[in-house]
């Protein structure tokens, strides 16, 4: 299976517009957790809550062999850990209630 046949797909070429090596992104429908290859990016996905509250990162193929961990720790929080020259890169991605949408 391929992301390019799901709408997250758009998602992709606007990361790809910007050249972004890393982008994490929210509220993912997709139903498994998954590690699919979308283009010249590694697609990192965490299963939501019902198809909802989902999460994933995109990596670029050039820095994917840096990643250490993908940890999927909650519907709401998740987070990356990279090698880096002299020490880890972590990167969170927490999803926070907005004024329009309450915490159900």
């Amino acid at each position: 299976m391929t992301l390019f046949n799901v709408p997250i797909a758009r998602t992709f070429f606007t990361i790809a517009r910007y050249q972004l090596d890393l982008a994490g992104v929210q509220d993912v429908w997709w139903v498994n957790e998954d590690t699919l290859r979308a283009g010249d990016f590694n697609f990192f996905n965490g299963k939501g809550n019902e198809n909802q509250l989902g999460r994933g990162y995109f990596v670029d193929h050039r820095i994917v062999s840096a990643v250490k961990r993908v940890e999927f720790v909650s519907d709401r929080l998740s987070y990356v850990v990279m090698r880096g020259r002299w020490c880890n890169i972590f990167v969170l991605n927490e999803h926070a209630t907005s004024e329009e949408k309450g915490d159900d």
